[in-house]
């Protein structure tokens, strides 16, 4: 970025990234002070002062010796992105053992069950391991992946339990047990499940809508709640991912929740029935997911690829009621969901590109539905996922990332470049600024892409 006279022009074109500024040493020194940072809240000229892997202070214009001191010179400062939805068990595996021709979540499942007896272990946990390298490079250092217990080898189990060992001091990774072909469907479904959580899995998982009923989707709903209260366990439960406006499991796990005692640990992913219900059932629906204190997950990629498949025109999105369920008080998260697998062959790991995607998808174009989609990929899914220490404020866990951009808005319409990705203090991943060198004559050498 050129530098200008002006200072009021070099403060408009500010984010500049300048690594290491000298400090003195007049006072104790912190481990990391970072100056000139906007947070996504809008605050800018913020200082964030660091120690030991803890963030001591958030202020604007601090003064202190660090051993690390980055001028953020007007970028935007964020907490980590967080996944709240993904399948870390299948990502990479595009091709194998063929192509989803359809673009169907049938074909999709039917493609995962031809792949199964195929996989070994340290495949899936090398493919895993390469994502998790992506994921860090995007700032992305929380991410839920729901692991299939359908087999009773329960092997994608065991070989995500060992990524989730090796990648512990990097990313936050919760294990959801999954059973892909239907808990009840399955025969041993249910043991499978059990085996799963005793070998260390977080989170109960379900597929009501995949049971070969309504009332068995709605028994297994039941059976899976059950299982969780009584073992102190999250929810977490692919619901109506269908374009079948009367499957409404969403309904169940909003009464269960709320029969077990479970408000605040239960979250519904996908919805995407509500995208095809008529409005006055949703008017029912609505207060009683927000009364429950259900949270719901969308998957704005993922969903607008596999729903509406069967449509002529008009197509539908497929994507659920994201700012209606907003509106009523409801957490809502957006996930990645899939990356490079038997449902999706794209994808790269960046939660700004399913930021980006959601707001066109629900039309949350202003700039208070640009906000909420970006608190979609960050606070909301964090709150998803219960994590600790998450933010930035103090006493919070020295974990963020620096974008090439100067507020939320401009991160999501740029999928920002990411300056340097922090975890607890420590630098996990850095990038060089963006810059396009140009040859045209009577123009700039250098675009910025910044307003």
């Amino acid at each position: 970025m050129k530098e200008s006279a002006n200072p009021a022009a070099a403060e408009a074109v500010a984010c500049s990234f300048n690594p290491d500024p000298p400090h003195t040493d007049t006072q104790p020194m912190l481990d990391l002070l970072i100056t000139q940072a906007t947070l996504p809240d809008g605050r800018t000229g913020m200082s964030v002062a660091v120690q030991g892997g803890k963030i001591v202070d958030v202020a604007p214009g601090l003064q202190a010796p660090a051993h690390e001191t980055v001028d953020a010179q007007g970028c935007l400062l964020s907490p980590p992105f967080c996944d709240p939805h993904f399948h870390m068990d299948a990502t990479l595996s595009y091709g194998l053992p063929r192509v989803n021709e359809s673009g169907t979540l049938l074909e999709g499942i039917a493609l995962w069950g031809e792949l199964k007896p195929q996989l070994k272990a340290e495949d899936m946990i090398r493919r895993a391991l390469a994502y998790c390298d992506w994921a860090v490079a995007r700032g992305l250092l929380a991410i839920r992946s729901h692991v299939d217990t359908s087999d009773p080898s329960l092997l994608p189990v065991q070989a995500m339990l060992e990524v989730k060992k090796q990648v512990a001091g990097y990313i936050d990774l919760q294990l959801v047990a999954f059973p892909q072909d239907g808990v009840l469907r399955t025969p041993g479904g249910v043991d499978s499940l059990k085996r799963a959580l005793d070998l260390g899995v977080d989170v109960v998982g379900g597929i009501p809508h995949f049971e070969r009923t309504m009332a068995q989707g709605a028994e297994s709903v039941k059976l899976l709640c059950e299982m969780a209260a009584q073992q102190g366990k999250l929810v977490d439960m692919h619901c109506d991912e269908t374009d079948d406006p009367l499957s409404r499991h969403i309904e169940t796990l909003a009464f269960e929740t709320q029969r077990l005692g479970l408000q605040g640990r239960v979250n519904g992913s996908h919805c995407t029935s509500m995208h095809s219900m008529d409005n006055y059932y949703v008017s029912k629906l609505l207060p009683l997911i927000a009364e429950s204190g259900v949270s719901v997950v969308a998957n704005p990629l993922i969903n607008i690829t596999l729903q509406g498949r069967h449509d002529s025109y008009p197509k539908r999105r497929g994507m659920t009621r994201v700012p209606e369920l907003m509106a009523a008080g409801v957490n809502v998260a957006f996930g990645h969901d899939c990356v490079m697998d038997p449902w999706y062959g794209m994808g790269s790991g960046d939660m700004l590109e399913v930021a980006h995607m959601g707001l066109h998808v629900a039309q949350m174009t202003s700039r208070k539905g640009i906000q909420a989609c970006y608190d979609a990929v960050t606070v909301n899914a964090a709150k998803v996922m219960h994590l600790d220490g998450y933010g930035i404020a103090p006493g919070k866990d020295a974990s963020f990332v620096l974008l090439q951009a100067r507020d939320v808005v401009e991160a999501i319409r740029l999928r920002a470049n990411r300056l340097k990705v922090w975890k607890k203090g420590q630098v996990l991943a850095q990038m060089a600024e963006v810059r396009a060198q140009t040859h045209m004559p009577n123009r700039p050498a250098t675009v910025d892409f910044l307003r």
